[in-house]
């Protein structure tokens, strides 16, 4: 896990766990009476939570009888008195566990609601993932103040979908067509000439091509495959789908096979021997064909050396992810790993996602189509909004090149 990045909840230590926040940090200022404890990034441990910052910050000074003072213009958020980091960091988790994880899936991707009965108000955890409404115990003094300080909704309307798509942040939608997509600064015209550069000098042959083990995903191998699969489907829907284990689950078989390639690590001295023993271990797992498989991969085998590893472990990658009949959440899945190998575990790689996304899309693992879809949809599903939207935004130079070049191809036809 990247410096810096915890478990939202940190009693589960898994890597792969989807929910992540940074660890809260402190500084104390001041002497004598006037001392305090200002916590830096309070509004981003807050935004990874869901929650207003005010809110963990009033939580410490309930739990710890002391005075709190916020300037949110600056996001400044202090807490009286000389606090450990490690004691805060304690009572963060006690607010995690009061108003933000779901009492019956545990998981944190809830949001407040004030429920008004006569005179009485009552706050509830409404869970996005299982669907329950769970009651907060009112006798905590935050929720006082949580009444007088209610969460903002955002409102929800066509016009707001429309802007927000545009902007990048405003829903899980694909843009109309014809409808631009702009997050208020044009893309960098000296990247994309880059990227086009360095394009040229990607080997365009993938590594291990000729191996009998790789996939062939020329047009006529696929239609070979999918004739030949047309008559197991039935057998493939007794194996189950990818419902039989969670990827952020430690001993699901994702959970295995990530910590599996985590201590296997490559050495480079047999680079086809070692994919080899990777997809060995998928298929001892039962996962070969699932596509939460290319999830874990892309955050288990890559590392900060992304762009050099993509041509050596693509035969494994287009294994995987083209022995089915459609590869369409194969692919997703992989950019979906790719927004948390980016966002979350090497934030320094994002300013390299064009680079990373040439490699996969030479090397065949990534298609057009499903590039230039997932460049254009916003998503919460493997990261949080904000950070998928600055992974997106810094794909713009290469989903420039892509669109220059269909552009160059048409003028070829005509």
């Amino acid at each position: 896990m990247a410096s810096g990045i915890v478990n939202i909840r940190r009693d589960v230590d898994d890597k792969f766990y989807r929910y992540r926040m940074p660890l809260l940090t402190t500084k104390i200022e001041g002497k004598g009476n006037g001392i305090k404890t200002v916590i830096p990034n309070m509004a981003d441990v807050a935004r990874a939570l869901s929650r207003p910052p005010t809110y963990p910050t009033k939580f410490f000074g309930c739990e710890l009888g002391a005075q709190t003072s916020f300037d949110e213009k600056n996001e400044r958020y202090i807490v009286n008195g000389a606090h450990d980091a490690n004691r805060l960091r304690e009572l963060l988790d006690g607010f995690i566990d009061k108003f933000v994880l779901c009492k019956s899936c545990k998981n944190p991707e809830t949001e407040l609601i004030i429920l008004k009965q006569g005179r009485n108000e009552t706050i509830i955890r409404d869970c996005k993932a299982c669907g329950e409404r769970t009651d907060i115990d009112m006798r905590h003094k935050l929720t006082t103040f949580i009444l007088k300080n209610p969460p903002i909704k955002a409102k929800k309307g066509r016009k707001k979908d429309v802007a927000g798509a545009a902007s990048g942040v405003g829903g899980d939608r694909t843009p109309e067509e014809g409808e631009a997509v702009d997050d208020g600064a044009e893309s960098d015209d000296m990247m994309t000439k880059k990227i086009k550069a360095e394009a040229k000098d990607l080997n365009t042959e993938t590594a291990l091509a000729n191996e009998d083990w790789s996939a062939d995903t020329s047009p006529e191998a696929v239609k070979q495959r999918v004739k030949a699969l047309e008559g197991s489907m039935g057998s493939m829907a007794l194996n189950g789908g990818d419902d039989d284990g969670s990827d952020e689950d430690a001993n699901s078989p994702y959970g295995q096979f990530g910590k599996w390639i985590e201590e296997n690590r490559d050495e480079g001295e047999d680079t086809k021997a070692y994919l080899v023993s990777v997809y060995k271990k998928a298929e001892e797992l039962g996962i070969e064909k699932k596509h939460k498989t290319v999830l874990v991969l892309v955050q288990a085998l890559l590392t900060e050396d992304v762009v050099a590893e993509i041509p050596k472990y693509s035969p494994l990658f287009a294994k995987i992810t083209f022995q089915v009949v459609t590869s369409e959440k194969h692919q997703k899945s992989l950019l979906g790993g790719l927004e948390r190998l980016v966002g979350v575990s090497h934030p320094d790689l994002i300013p390299s996602v064009p680079k990373i996304l040439m490699a996969f899309y030479q090397s065949d693992i990534l298609e057009e189509e499903i590039i230039t879809q997932w460049g254009t949809h916003v998503s919460k599903k493997y990261v949080d909004r904000e950070i998928s939207k600055k992974v997106r935004k810094a794909s713009e130079p290469f989903l420039k090149w892509l669109e220059e070049a269909d552009d160059d191809d048409d003028d070829d036809e005509e």
